[in-house]
Order: C-alpha cells, then sequence, then structure tokens
C-alpha cells in the first residue's frame, strides 16, 4: 500500500508541474494508459489470492479515479489560462485609429481621374461619350480623315503596323481617336455633339512621349457650328478643367489634313519653380490643336458639305493630368510605382463634380 501512495504523490506531482495539455495527456497516457504505471498494477490483480484482491481491488480503485479527477481538474485549469492567455494577445485597443480597409488605401490612376473630370465638364455641355476599336483600318485611321498617301504620319517610324493581309492591306493601331470620329459620323444623324477619349499609340518615347498614351478628341456637326462656337467651348472647358476664373486663349494658323482652317491653342500662364500657373503671367503655352472639320472628311462619311458643318478638337489626356497636377515625368504614368500613384492617386469614392469640385 505503501507503494500505491508513493506512486499517487508522485502522478499528483506531475501533474501539477504541467504547463500544457500536450504535457497532461503525455502524463495520462503514461498512468491510465493501456501499458500505464496504475494499469499494470490493475493486471495484476488476477495473480492475488481473493484475501489480497479484496484489499489491493479497492484501493487501485480509488487510485484510478483520483487520478483521473486530478487530470480533468488540471485541463479545467490549463484551459482557463490558455484562453486568458489568447483573450489578452487578442485584446484590441480602441483608443487606437480604426485599421484603413481598401476603400481608403486604394487609389485611382490619374488618368482615370481626369477622364472622369473631362467627362463630367462635357456632359455638362450636353456631349455624349462615343467609343471604338483600338486596332483600325487605314481607312478609318487615315484615309477617311483626308490624310494623304504620302504624309510623315502613314511611315512606320511614326505608326504601329501589323503584318499584310492576302489582299495587303495592313491593320493599324490607331495613332488618335479621331476614327471614332468618323465611325459616329457614318452611323449618327447629325446634331451630333461627343468627345472620344481613349488610348492611342505611335512609335515615341521621351520625358513627354510614350508609345501607348490617352487622348481625348471633340466633335461636333450641324448646320450652324462655327468657330464662335469652338472658342467658346474651349474657353468653359479651360476654365473648368483647370479650375480658374479665366483663361485667356491664343489661337494660331496652322495645318491638319482633316480641318480647315486649323488651328493650335495656346493659354495663357505663369511658370513659378515648378508650377504652373493658368490663367494669370505672360507666358504662354501650346495645350491642344482644333479647327473646322474639312469637307473632304464630311464626304467621306456620307455626309454634304453645303448642308451641315462643324468643327473637332484634339488634345493629350496625359499632358494636361501632368499640366494640371504637376507631373513631370509621362513615364512615371505606366511604371507600376505604387509609391508614385499613393503620391498622385486619387482616393476612390472622391467622384469628380461640378458642384462639388473636380479634384476634391
Amino acid at each position: 500500500m505503501l507503494d500505491l501512495e508513493q506512486l499517487e504523490t508522485d502522478i499528483l506531482a506531475r501533474l501539477e508541474a504541467a504547463e500544457s495539455e500536450a504535457a497532461l495527456e503525455e502524463i495520462r497516457i503514461e498512468t491510465l494508459g493501456k501499458k500505464g504505471s496504475i494499469s499494470e498494477k490493475m493486471k495484476s490483480l488476477g495473480k492475488m489470492t481473493p484475501e489480497e484482491r479484496k484489499e489491493a481491488g479497492p484501493a487501485l480503485n480509488g487510485l484510478k479515479t483520483r487520478v483521473g479527477d486530478a487530470i480533468a481538474a488540471r485541463k479545467d485549469v490549463l484551459k482557463a489560462a490558455a484562453l486568458d492567455a489568447r483573450l489578452k494577445a487578442e485584446t484590441v485597443d480602441i483608443t487606437q485609429p480604426v485599421r484603413s480597409g481598401p476603400a481608403d488605401r486604394g487609389r485611382v490612376h490619374p488618368i482615370s481621374q481626369v477622364m472622369d473630370e473631362l467627362t463630367a465638364i462635357f456632359a455638362d455641355m450636353g456631349f455624349s461619350i462615343a467609343e471604338g476599336p483600338d486596332i483600325e483600318t487605314d481607312f478609318y485611321n487615315f484615309t477617311a480623315l483626308n490624310i494623304p498617301d504620302e504624309h510623315p504620319a502613314r511611315q512606320e517610324h511614326d505608326t504601329f503596323y501589323f503584318n499584310e493581309k492576302e489582299d495587303g492591306s495592313r491593320m493599324v493601331l490607331r495613332t488618335h481617336t479621331s476614327p471614332v470620329q468618323i465611325r459616329t459620323m457614318q452611323s449618327v444623324t447629325p446634331p451630333i455633339r461627343v468627345i472620344c477619349p481613349g488610348r492611342t499609340y505611335r512609335c515615341d518615347s521621351d520625358q513627354t512621349h510614350t508609345p501607348m498614351f490617352h487622348q481625348v478628341e471633340g466633335l461636333v456637326i450641324d448646320k450652324e457650328a462655327n468657330l464662335g462656337n469652338l472658342k467658346w467651348t474651349l474657353q468653359e472647358f479651360c476654365k473648368t478643367f483647370f479650375e480658374v476664373e479665366s483663361v485667356e486663349m491664343r489661337f494660331r494658323a496652322s495645318h491638319f489634313p482633316f480641318t480647315e482652317p486649323s488651328m493650335e491653342v495656346d493659354i495663357r500662364c505663369e511658370r513659378v519653380g515648378n508650377e504652373l500657373r493658368i490663367g494669370e503671367g505672360d507666358d504662354w503655352l501650346e495645350i491642344l490643336g482644333c479647327g473646322m472639320v474639312h469637307p473632304n472628311v464630311l464626304r467621306n462619311c456620307g455626309l454634304d458639305p453645303d448642308e451641315v458643318q462643324g468643327f473637332a478638337w484634339g488634345i493629350g489626356i496625359d499632358r494636361i493630368a501632368m499640366l494640371k497636377y504637376g507631373m513631370p515625368d509621362l513615364r512615371a504614368f505606366f511604371n507600376a510605382d505604387t509609391r508614385w500613384l499613393n503620391h498622385y492617386g486619387f482616393r476612390p469614392l472622391d467622384l469628380p463634380t461640378l458642384f462639388g469640385g473636380l479634384s476634391a
């Protein structure tokens, strides 16, 4: 019996020292398992005389019960301690700021933002959005726009061409969004008032040019559209886009195959360090090209230039984004650098509106 007392003392001491449920399970197996110390002693009852069994049986059963109860009690203690430790580790300090979610961390690319700004401005003027394919035929990209066969824009050093087809024709990556104007004039009965934003492609790459860039063109076709309407439209656009009270513009004669007369437009500005201030100062900055739609273009679209006329303009979205938001290098727009996007990007829920502010 002294052996059982010592065995119980040793087991209870081990249970008290156990610091994890895994260690507790190991003790249970060593004592109450099939080959455990108490189980082995239970097996010896069969070899005892009836008198010995009568004394040892109750003692062993009592020991087994007490050890089992002690294991269960220690298990409850360890579970409670583990729960307390977990609760302490997972405690939330409600005095700390809430972690920002995707809506706060995400950023809208400046190109997407400026496209939304353009849409808001011209939609308020009654313009709709027209789109077309990035891969175009020679007719839509050049011929329909009155661009002659020998024009430099048709050369491979300026335009991305695809391989020749069996009939000798070659598709191109559109060099401007003007093909969308052609498709619109072919499919829509005047009056027409649309803007055509989208990607365009040219063989060029430097600080202010990339092989793929973004452009928006505008087109108005009706019976009375004139240069006065064009000037007012561009002035209102520039004032609203650059968010200034007034803009002084200078129209210079130029030449584009698809407009006649053709003009390049400068806006008055002032450079103060790295800052460009629109609408003030004594400097001028070229910003876009425009003109009255050439009669040949109208004829190529099935319209009668004696019945309708119109004006068109084109401007680089990337360029005006750089001017408005002070971005020095166009190539950074397409480098997928999250640091740049975090700096120049816009919060996703801050949608540009005319009454709330375009860049608020």
